[in-house]
Order: C-alpha cells, then structure tokens, then sequence
C-alpha cells in the first residue's frame, strides 16, 4: 500500500511538473516568434539617384534635360528607404563626382547626424579634409589640403541607424567643366 501511494505520489509530482514545464514551454515558444524575428529582421534599403540642373529659372531632371553646358551645377540627390524589417546599423552612402565636372565647396547636405567624408583616390579611402604631398621649392615635401577639383567621391556615413521604414536624402552639388 505504501509502495502505491508513493508510486501515485511520484506520478502526480511528475504531472505537475510536466504540466508546470508544458507551459513554461509554451510561452516560451510563444515569446520565440517574436524573439526570432527580432534576430532575423533585416533591413532592406533601396537608393536612388536622381540629379537635376537649373537653366532659365527652372528646375529640370537630368534625364529631360538633355546635354549639359560648361558652367551649369547638377544637383546630386540620393535618397535611400529602408524596406526591411530591420534597421540598417552604420549605414553609409557614396555619391560619384562624374569626370567631367567638379564639386561645389559646402554644398554637401544631409538629414540626421551625417558625417561626410571626401575621397581623392577613386573611393579606395575617405577622409574629412584629403591631403596631398607637394613638394616645396626646396626639395622639401610637406601634406597640404587637396584641391576640391580633385574629389573623385563624397561619402555620407549616419550616426544612427536608417529604422525599418525611414527614409535618408543626402545632395551634393557638382559644375561641368
């Protein structure tokens, strides 16, 4: 009889313990879902480029306007949306300066907290104020400024994230030779 109730004892225990466990694991998996998609939300970003120039007071895409003239500002903007689910950390965009045109000094522009950095190199490398080596009248070489003339890139990198959803534009301004 003792055998029995201590058999009946250790079965209910184990119920209990089973049910108790069921359902600890059930909200687990529950809670699993959105833990999962947490950790594989991704985001998505789609980036255009759209440019345009101004010529006899109005504004004309690049695409209608046709050739452009010595002189004339193209306005670069890159506009990038994040379609995902997830944002996009330490995003950065690159716009070309095309050859055959030159970047406007300051006209660089952008939403948020943007750092832009400027590239001599083709894009290989970026920095706030590129320099270059000129050598002096005495032989000597010392690192100067770079000449706007010569930025092949302009790079915008956000300090915080593009959110699933969000939206960035950052411009820049080039003059055709």
């Amino acid at each position: 009889m003792k055998k029995n109730r201590t058999l009946r004892a250790g079965a209910l225990a184990l119920c209990c313990a089973l049910a108790v466990a069921g359902g600890a694991a059930a909200f687990a998996h529950g809670n699993a879902g959105a833990t999962l998609k947490a950790l594989t939300a991704r985001p998505e970003v789609k980036v255009a480029l759209n440019g345009t120039v101004a010529r006899d007071g109005n504004v004309i895409a690049l695409d209608k306007a046709g050739a452009v003239h010595p002189g004339e500002v193209l306005d670069w903007t890159i506009t990038s949306e994040n379609d995902g689910d997830g944002a996009a950390r330490e995003y950065k965009t690159v716009g070309q300066i095309p050859q055959g045109t030159l970047l406007v000094a300051g006209s660089t522009v952008a939403d948020g907290a943007v750092s832009v950095t400027y590239s001599i190199d083709g894009g290989q490398t970026f920095s706030a104020q590129p320099v270059i080596e000129e050598k002096g009248a005495d032989g000597t070489v010392k690192k100067v400024a770079a000449p706007v003339s010569i930025y092949t890139q302009v790079r915008y990198e956000w300090s915080d994230a593009l959110a699933a959803g969000g939206k960035l534009n950052a411009s820049y301004k080039v003059r055709v030779k």
